[in-house]
């Protein structure tokens, strides 16, 4: 019960790494508040985690809303009576180059992505500040430290996001406020899961550019997640705590050796 008598918003929260977290909190003693633009899969996530025993809530957040944010702090005030987590979760992206991308797609990612976690800071820390204490957790990535293919949006708000967490912590440390980012590598989602159905080749290839040798799960962010909500990271702030199987780590030239390597030697067994 790592997280007991605590109150939890996650964003983003009716599927993926947000619902794996939102279990995970409640599992341990949180009152999670599920905030998703999908109320069906939301309402879905709540009554998992009221089967398993926990605590939850849901209310239907569109989080490039002003006014929907707003209502997502008050809906937990309200319910629970005070909060001590918010994780920024939510997202919404489009892939592409500079070009490729139009203004309306590069701003509604940016509004999710990282505005989002502006105001939904913006309105959760004067309640944490009543508390004496709070801490905010927001999603960023590995595309926050380097640069993938026609990814042009999702690397800039990533990055954003890394340095925007920083940035609070500095603001609202004194007042035992802590901020950090996650920055996950590969995670297989519910939606990549189903991308992957039938396609065991693309896992196989996936998983051999990481030296744990697999994907990764929602559960792998939401320890993290768990840890940085919880008492144990009372000393942790303005970090950007990295879970990528090592993707990271490993040099290029390295990876393409083993690739080539590897694909060799797939030849050589048909």
């Amino acid at each position: 019960m790592r997280l007991q008598n605590k109150v939890a918003i996650i964003t983003g929260s009716a599927q993926g790494i947000g619902k794996g977290t939102a279990k995970l909190m409640a599992q341990e003693g949180a009152k999670v508040v599920v905030a998703d633009i999908d109320a069906p899969k939301g309402e879905e996530t709540v009554a998992e985690i009221r089967a398993a025993g926990g605590e939850a809530s849901f209310i239907r957040t569109d989080v490039e809303q002003e006014a929907e944010i707003i209502a997502m702090v008050q809906f937990a005030i309200d319910r629970y009576g005070k909060l001590d987590v918010l994780m920024n979760n939510a997202y919404w992206n489009k892939w592409g180059s500079v070009l490729d991308l139009n203004v309306e797609d590069w701003n509604k990612a940016v509004n999710v992505m990282v505005r989002a976690i502006y105001l939904g800071s913006k309105h959760a820390i004067p309640y944490m500040e009543r508390n004496g204490a709070g801490s905010i957790i927001n999603t960023a990535s590995v595309h926050g430290y380097l640069a993938a293919h026609r990814s042009a949006v999702y690397e800039a708000s990533k990055a954003a996001v890394i340095n925007l967490s920083r940035q609070i912590a500095v603001d609202f440390g004194p007042q035992g406020i802590r901020c950090n980012a996650i920055c996950p590598g590969w995670i297989i989602t519910e939606r990549g899961e189903a991308g992957l159905a039938g396609h065991p080749e693309r896992y196989e290839v996936g998983r051999q550019v990481y030296p744990v040798r697999r994907g990764g799960r929602p559960i792998d962010i939401a320890y993290g997640a768990l840890y940085l909500a919880s008492d144990e990271s009372t000393f942790v702030t303005g970090h950007a705590l990295v879970i990528d199987g090592g993707l990271t780590c490993w040099l290029q030239d390295s990876m393409a050796q083993h690739l080539e390597e590897y694909f060799k030697g797939q030849e050589a067994t048909r």
